[in-house]
């Protein structure tokens, strides 16, 4: 059967098949040649993979996204920090990555992100003369945290394939995307030494006390949703509830630029992309149940004891796989059918699933800025009409960044576990 599905699989992802209809066709075509299983117990295991509390956080978390997109929390955010930091070198462009910080911490999406301070931010970069491929890199690279800082739809499919805790998940990731958020604010900062940008002239209290007054609504809300799930007071799912409410409370009642017209497109933009994640989740879940049946993690766990001595040299082939494999599918389908593959051997060397979630949504982001499904890539030239050559030619130098930052995460998880271990354990 081994060998049938891995023909099937590679056969079909050669062939250019979707994910989810690949993952599908592989496991019934390897049932029907090997085993008298009746098909419906597919069914059953798309309604086993479904039947969990937590995923409810997905559409809720999209919908928050999406309405903010829409509304105003996006521009005031942007005039609150760049009153902040904006008259530092650089200062415009810090500003973009800071804002994209607090927007990942609403949002938990990464083209959401882009998409809301990317339309705002790059044509203001323009207009103040920083460089264009600089723009377009600094805002689409940044934008990327929105899958790194919590509250993240990554995180939580993870936390669904490998059975772990999405609390300390979301907790793992805070530090990690701060230190790639730092990175890249003194990448900006250099760049404006370097290149002599102007950079507007230090607020006054005034200005800066309007800009807070104007923002503060939207700086609550990453503090009421991480808060609220770090205090106890409401669970990850309830916070993704909480999040849509406010968010439809202050665009609708307080900046007032949202209104029920518009509730009906975003509902259906939010149900679609909620419906296509649901669905590749649950074929991705019903191909690890037969991969688990036929015992092949454990095999896989003893060919690659038998051929990597070293956790850190598994670690490496890890990211270089995922590497190759951003290649040929989306990374986020690569880690739902790759990373249950590895269960057993993080078992046996000791790794925890944790810190090992962290370096998979890390390489998601990598894979989310490159080609062929680099999807901040597209989404960055539907914002700027730019080209893809453009977009890419300005997130290259940032890559060697995240790279950086990855193998950093990899090779010490005392920065990803440093906050679970302090708060959880």
């Amino acid at each position: 059967m081994t060998l049938t599905i891995a023909i099937c699989f590679v056969a079909l992802l050669l062939a250019g098949v979707p994910i989810a209809a690949l993952l599908g066709i592989t496991t019934m075509a390897a049932l029907i040649i090997h085993t008298s299983t009746p098909l419906h117990i597919i069914a059953q295991q798309f309604f086993n993979a479904l039947d969990k509390f937590v995923l409810l956080a997905i559409p809720f978390f999209i919908l928050a996204g999406a309405i903010m997109t829409r509304g105003g929390i996006a521009r005031r955010l942007i005039n609150f920090v760049n009153a902040l930091v904006g008259w530092f070198p650089g200062g415009l462009s810090i500003a973009g990555v800071v804002v994209c910080i607090f927007f990942a911490a609403i949002s938990g999406s990464s083209p959401a992100t882009v998409v809301a301070i990317g339309s705002i931010m790059v044509p203001a970069l323009l207009e103040a003369g920083y460089g264009r491929r600089f723009s377009f890199g600094i805002i689409t690279v940044s934008g990327s945290l929105g899958i790194v800082i919590p509250p993240s739809i990554p995180m939580i499919l993870y936390c669904l394939v490998m059975n772990t805790s999405v609390a300390e998940l979301f907790l793992a990731g805070i530090l990690p995307g701060l230190i790639i958020g730092f990175s890249l604010m003194v990448y900006a900062y250099l760049q404006a030494r370097r290149k002599g940008w102007k950079t507007r002239k230090k607020p006054s209290l005034k200005e800066l006390f309007v800009s807070a007054k104007e923002g503060i609504w939207a700086l609550l809300l990453p503090v009421i949703v991480l808060g609220g799930i770090y205090s106890g007071v409401f669970t990850p799912t309830e916070a993704a509830a909480v999040s849509v409410v406010y968010a439809l409370f202050v665009e609708m009642f307080i900046y007032r630029e949202f209104g029920l017209g518009e509730l009906g497109g975003v509902c259906e933009q939010a149900a679609i992309l909620s419906a296509c994640l649901l669905f590749i989740l649950s074929c991705a879940m019903t191909f690890v149940w037969l991969l688990t049946a036929e015992q092949i993690p454990v095999q896989l766990a003893d060919f690659i004891m038998e051929h990597i001595q070293s956790p850190w040299m598994f670690l490496l082939a890890i990211n270089l796989l995922f590497l190759v494999m951003g290649c040929f599918m989306d990374d986020v389908s690569a880690m739902l059918v790759l990373a249950p593959l590895f269960v057993e051997t993080l078992n046996r060397f000791g790794i925890d699933l944790v810190h090992f979630g962290i370096v998979m949504v890390l390489n998601i982001q990598f894979g989310m800025l490159t080609p062929p499904f680099g999807l901040n890539l597209f989404v960055a030239m539907g914002i700027t009409r730019a080209s893809l050559m453009d977009i890419a030619q300005g997130v290259f130098p940032l890559l060697i960044i995240l790279l950086a930052c990855l193998f950093l995460v990899t090779y010490v998880p005392s920065i990803s576990m440093f906050l679970p271990n302090l708060l959880l354990k």
